[in-house]
């Protein structure tokens, strides 16, 4: 097998195109036609007269000169995906769009801001380390698509922007882009953020007092002893509750966000918070729109004045978790956490534990 650069004029003879002639031909691994020609797209003045033409000519050549040798190298090692060129042009919102299915509520985010940004035009051919890198900045300054008054936080910026990363590096392994574009760009860092929590006190409050929508304060109370996110809570249903193999009983569910089946024993206390034993979903009734206004009314009205959130309910379970001294490994797994940083986060001192250790060393 030989590669040899070869040129052809065109535009009527000023510029020649340079192209690549294999010999004998090799078969496109996608479509099994027989080619003899790789056009480089590099075109250069078939007659310089500049001394900075032709030096530009020259630098184009060498060029032209490094693809001939990587090409050799491919067809030695038997790798001709760069014949088939069709995969370029494929859209590459498609292929984001089948991916964020299978992941989930954030991946379909993350895709509908790419959409908007690209006006619903996007191959895998388009896709260029300045693109993204654009793309990066208006995830900095976007709004939010649901809540279009707000911007986008930085940690949302960052996680999005993480997990476009992530389908870029698919795309890559898949071989629809030439080149590993996340090379070339660089996050966006996270700042950090104060995780809202109730304390011990706060959650019995919670429990002795009356809430509008009773099913609303089960449920909460329910997260706040399990850390279950709200869309596991509304989603729970009564076969998910089973007697555990040690003693009680336990939740085996598969958790949405992560999509792994997952085991968390809970008290005879949280069972009870359930009620009586039926049958498909636990928690009838409760609505997420119960966890807007009404939970802010509620909190309001028993006296808790921070901005507490239904996800509030997760950090509580495991900042006390913590603080109670429960180890970050059950902690973690309680929690369902994928990367145990994201478990540490709550491993710092509470407010209580830091006033203890202020009256710790004392001149008296």
């Amino acid at each position: 097998m030989s590669v040899t650069l070869r040129q052809k004029p065109i535009k009527g003879g000023k510029e020649q195109s340079l192209y690549l002639d294999f010999y004998p031909a090799i078969k496109n691994p996608q479509t099994g036609k027989l080619t003899r020609r790789e056009f480089l797209s590099i075109y250069i003045q078939s007659k310089p007269v500049t001394s900075a033409e032709k030096d530009l000519v020259k630098e184009k050549k060498a060029k032209a000169e490094d693809m001939k040798g990587l090409r050799e190298l491919q067809i030695i090692n038997e790798k001709y995906d760069f014949i088939d060129k069709t995969r370029f042009k494929m859209c590459f919102l498609d292929y984001f769009y089948d991916l964020a299915k299978a992941k989930g509520d954030k991946w379909i985010m993350v895709y509908f801001h790419f959409d908007k940004f690209t006006n619903g035009k996007c191959s895998f051919g388009d896709l260029t380390s300045d693109l993204c890198h654009k793309f990066r900045e208006y995830l900095i300054n976007a709004n939010q698509l649901k809540n279009k008054d707000y911007k986008l936080s930085q940690n949302s910026a960052s996680a999005y922007f993480r997990t476009f990363r992530a389908v870029l590096k698919k795309a890559y392994q898949d071989r629809y882009l030439r080149e590993n574009i996340n090379d070339f760009l660089e996050r966006i860092k996270e700042t950090d953020v104060k995780k809202e929590y109730l304390t011990l006190a706060e959650i019995k409050i919670m429990a002795e007092s009356q809430c509008e929508f009773p099913v609303l304060k089960s449920a909460a109370l329910f997260s706040c002893l399990t850390g279950l996110r709200i869309s596991d809570v509304i989603s729970l249903e009564w076969v998910h509750i089973t007697p555990s193999p040690l003693n009680g009983f336990c939740i085996r569910k598969r958790i949405q966000k992560s999509k792994r089946e997952e085991t968390i024993p809970i008290s005879t206390e949280t069972l009870a918070l359930c009620g009586k034993r039926e049958t498909g979903i636990v928690f009838k009734g409760l609505k997420r729109t119960m966890i807007n206004a009404p939970l802010k009314k509620w909190l309001k009205e028993i006296g808790i004045t921070k901005h507490i959130t239904f996800h509030c309910f997760r950090n509580t379970n495991a900042t006390l978790l913590a603080a109670l001294g429960v180890d970050i490994l059950t902690i973690r797994s309680m929690l369902a956490h994928k990367n145990i940083k994201t478990t540490q986060l709550y491993a710092n001192p509470s407010d209580e534990k830091k006033i203890e250790a202020a009256n710790v060393i004392t001149l008296s």
